[in-house]
């Protein structure tokens, strides 16, 4: 077949490429993606539109005598013309390589989806027809009650078909939509902001979302100052996201093993059993888990610690990390299981704490004699891997909160804490629930969390912003 003849269906490009290949082994993974979004700001719309791309990623294995070497080379709006060229340079890769440490067979033996042939899903500005009529009347009721909205909605959706030189055929259709929605006052000196996480934008209101801001809001009015400390807290779902999706890619098993994270065990070994947690905490992940479904198999376009190109294709089980409140399992590849010679335990796609709890976070609120109220953390990053300190800030909205009321906003801090220490000190926990994690939205979305009382979480300094 020439490659001048015309080719654009992703799994005819799938099929092309590996046609062309002329190594050992090789994967092929099409990403066909869109995007719709909207902006507004001052309570109007400012922008909208839908945009479409297709990355191609080819992975070539060479067998050596000293063992497996992999090439791999991702390329944006591939065309059939494209596709020589793109498999001759990840060959050429592999063969200047030396022997990959995580060298497995590919994977066999996975029945092959059966939507492989069709053409991929995709989104459009329909994906907004509910949403954004209901969006205008936040503008109006935010105009009535003399407030700004600012934010932006965004859905995107990616087909992405898996093909291998073994024989998989396998295809995800992954949707993942975000809201942000920040109200501020006339002078901006108060701010307050609410996320959403959705696949179709079906299942969230933007009006709901902006009485929840205008209450904060009017908490804002009264500013106390407080000094830097520890003190009770309430994380909020979005927060909790945010701190323990960073313990789960500090959770790779080979690292553990080497001495390297907060899951190793001083002497050797890892902390594999060990009680993280009085409360009945389960931190799992399942790929059919409703409304933050992912891959059930693993898609790996590059290899890392937690990762391996060699395992495309592996299906992806539900796994239980803490179960109990014990620490259940580490992330594994093949060669990182067969290394430590724990079970394997691919990556996940996306994350659920639940310990059991019933109460929403306005009842864990009333039942607060003295805390903070979080809205949401940002600009986390890691201090020490040891023990998993991280550091960030507060952001849009800290409170304080009395005799189970919301007596006034705070100063913002910057905090030190490490989330598995978090876990072993927290005294409650509330309903879990969908949340969009705030700092690292453009990574992670589908998460489900409940909030958490931290009788002394620890408020290292004062911080000026906002």
């Amino acid at each position: 077949m020439s490659s001048s003849i015309r080719i654009t269906k992703p799994h005819e490009i799938v099929e092309r490429a590996l046609e062309l290949s002329t190594t050992d082994g090789c994967v092929v993974i099409a990403d066909e993606g869109s995007t719709a979004n909207l902006r507004w700001a001052g309570n109007a719309l400012t922008t909208n539109g839908v945009t479409r791309g297709r990355t191609l990623t080819v992975i070539a294995t060479v067998d050596g005598k000293e063992g497996t070497a992999s090439g791999v080379v991702s390329r944006s709006a591939v065309t059939a013309d494209d596709l020589e060229p793109l498999v001759r340079a990840a060959e050429a890769a592999a063969r200047g390589a030396g022997p990959a440490e995580d060298a497995q067979p590919l994977v066999t033996g996975t029945p092959a989806s059966p939507d492989f042939t069709d053409a991929p899903a995709e989104t459009s500005s329909a994906v907004f027809s509910d949403f954004a009529p209901a969006l205008g009347e936040a503008f109006a009721r935010a105009r009535e009650g003399g407030r700004e909205l600012y934010g932006f909605a965004n859905h995107e959706l990616v087909s992405t078909y898996v093909g291998t030189s073994t024989g998989l055929r396998l295809r995800h259709d992954q949707p993942n939509g975000t809201l942000e929605l920040n109200a501020k006052s006339p002078d901006r000196q108060r701010s307050a902001w609410a996320g959403r996480s959705t696949r179709d934008f079906k299942d969230v209101d933007p009006t709901a979302l902006d009485a929840e801001l205008a209450v904060r809001l009017g908490w804002a009015e009264r500013k106390i100052d407080l000094p830097a400390g520890r003190y009770e807290t309430l994380l909020p779902p979005t927060a909790v996201a945010d701190l323990l999706i960073y313990q789960m890619w500090s959770a790779a098993a080979r690292d553990a093993v080497e001495g390297r994270t907060v899951f190793s065990k001083p002497g050797g070994g890892t902390r594999l059993g060990e009680k993280l947690s009085g409360l009945p905490l389960s931190l799992r992940s399942d790929p059919n888990a409703p409304g933050l479904e992912s891959a059930p198999f693993v898609i790996a376009h590059s290899s890392g610690d937690d990762a391996s190109v060699f395992d495309n294709g592996l299906p992806v089980p539900a796994t239980e990390w803490i179960a109990d409140g014990h620490l259940n399992r580490l992330t594994t590849t093949r060669h990182s299981a067969g290394l430590t010679g724990m079970e394997l335990s691919p990556g996940f796609g996306n994350l659920i704490l639940d310990a059991g709890g019933e109460k929403s976070l306005d009842e864990m609120v009333a039942g607060t004699e003295r805390g903070l109220l979080l809205t949401c953390l940002w600009y986390i990053r890691e201090v020490d891997p040891a023990t998993l300190l991280l550091t960030g800030l507060t952001r849009d909205g800290v409170y304080l909160v009395e005799n189970g009321q919301v007596v006034g906003e705070v100063n913002n801090f910057r905090f030190n804490e490490s989330p598995v220490d978090l876990l072993s000190r927290a005294s409650e926990a509330g309903q879990t629930e969908k949340t969009l994690p705030r700092e690292w939205s453009d990574w992670f979305t589908r998460a489900a969390m409940p909030a958490l009382r931290i009788p002394d979480f620890n408020m290292s300094s004062v911080s000026k912003g906002v």
